[in-house]
C-alpha cells in the first residue's frame, strides 16, 4: 500500500463566518459558485462549498475533492443572530495566525473598482502605501482578502471592464514561527514545492509560496505565472522570530476563533494516513476518531489543522 505525493491537492481553505447569506453573496460577487453545501443539524452547522468554476475554470465541472481554490465557510447555527459574535481574523491579537485570503484578477484597477462600488470595505486601497500593485478588501465578516494583477497593472490601468469569470483563489497565507521546521513540513511531510521566495531583509519579513505540480495556471504569457494560479499557500515568516519565546501563532479553533484550517486531498487516504504516522506526524484526528471515518486531521508545526480528504475521483469511499 503506497500514497502518490504527486496526486496530492491544495484542496481548500476553511473560515467560520457569522452570516452565511452576507458571505455567500460577497464571494458570488467576487465571481466565485456555490459548488456544494454540507447541512449538519444535528451537529447545529452548515458547509458551504465555494471556488472559480466558469468555463476557463482551472477546476471547472470537477468533483469538489478533486479541486484546488476551493473556499470553505462554515456557519454555526444562530451566530448570524448574536450581536456578540465576532470572528478572529487572525490579524491581531489575540489570535494571530491566518492572514488572508487571494483572489488574482484581470485587470486590478477595474476589479477594485467594481468591488468599491458595491460597498466592501477595503483594508489597503490601491492608491495605499507605496505597494500600488495589491489591495485588500474586507470580507462581511472582516477577513482580509488580497486581490493581485495577472496582468501588467499600468497597462490595465485605463481598462474598464473586468470579467469575474477569469479570477482565480490564488493562495492562502499563514504566518509561521520557525521557517526551517515549516518548510521541512510542507516540502518533505506534505508533499508541496518551494515555487517562490520574497525577501524584504529592511522590514524584516520574508515570504514562501509552495504549491501541488506546477504551480503555474494555463495563462502562461502572464507577467507572472504564477498569479495565474490555485492553490498556493504562503507562508509569512518574521525574522528572528524562532528564537523569540513570546511567539506563537494561535490556529483559530480556540476562542477567539475565525479561521479553520487548510485541506489536502489524497489519492488513498489510508495509505497517506500510514505515511504520516510512520513520518511521526502529531494528529489532531485520525482516521479511526469519531464517527467521521473518511476524514483524519494532521497539526503543522505551529498547530494548525490540515485536513486530509480522499480525492473520490482516484478512489471512491461510499462514506466520504
Amino acid at each position: 500500500m503506497a500514497t502518490d505525493l504527486s496526486k496530492y491537492k491544495f484542496n481548500h481553505s476553511m473560515i467560520r463566518v457569522k452570516d452565511p447569506v452576507e458571505s455567500v453573496k460577497f464571494y458570488e460577487f467576487l465571481g466565485m459558485k456555490l459548488i456544494d453545501k454540507s447541512s449538519h443539524p444535528d451537529a447545529k452547522f452548515d458547509l458551504y462549498f465555494l471556488a472559480y468554476d466558469s468555463p476557463g475554470a482551472l477546476s471547472h465541472g470537477a468533483h469538489r475533492s478533486n479541486r484546488e481554490g476551493i473556499v470553505e465557510l462554515t456557519h454555526n447555527y444562530g451566530t448570524e443572530n448574536d450581536t456578540d459574535y465576532k470572528v478572529a481574523t487572525g490579524n491581531s491579537e489575540p489570535g494571530k495566525g491566518f492572514g488572508h485570503l487571494c483572489i488574482s484578477v484581470d485587470n486590478i484597477q477595474a476589479a477594485c473598482k467594481r468591488i468599491e462600488d458595491a460597498g466592501y470595505k477595503f483594508q489597503k486601497k490601491l492608491t495605499d502605501g507605496r505597494m500600488h500593485n495589491i489591495a485588500f478588501v474586507l470580507d462581511p465578516n472582516g477577513y482580509w482578502i488580497e486581490i493581485i494583477a495577472m496582468n501588467d497593472v499600468e497597462a490595465t490601468e485605463n481598462v474598464k471592464e473586468t470579467d469575474v469569470n477569469t479570477y482565480r483563489m490564488n493562495h492562502t497565507m499563514i504566518r509561521v514561527k520557525d521557517i526551517e521546521k515549516s518548510l521541512d513540513f510542507y516540502q518533505d511531510v506534505m508533499g508541496m514545492k518551494l515555487l517562490k521566495q520574497n525577501d524584504f531583509k529592511e522590514a524584516g519579513f520574508s515570504l514562501y509560496f509552495l504549491a501541488y505540480g506546477s504551480g503555474a495556471g494555463s495563462n502562461a504569457s502572464a507577467v507572472n505565472p504564477r498569479v495565474n494560479a490555485e492553490g498556493i499557500l504562503e507562508l509569512t515568516y518574521n525574522h528572528g522570530s524562532e528564537k523569540d519565546d513570546s511567539v506563537k501563532y494561535h490556529s483559530g479553533n480556540t476562542e477567539p476563533q475565525g479561521f479553520g484550517h487548510i485541506a489536502v486531498s489524497v489519492d488513498d487516504i489510508e495509505a497517506a494516513c500510514q505515511r504520516f504516522e510512520d513520518k511521526k506526524v502529531n494528529f489532531k484526528k485520525r482516521l479511526t476518531d469519531g464517527r467521521m471515518k473518511s476524514i483524519a486531521f494532521i497539526l503543522d508545526p505551529d498547530g494548525y489543522w490540515i485536513e486530509i480528504i480522499p480525492n473520490q475521483t482516484l478512489k471512491p469511499r461510499a462514506n466520504a
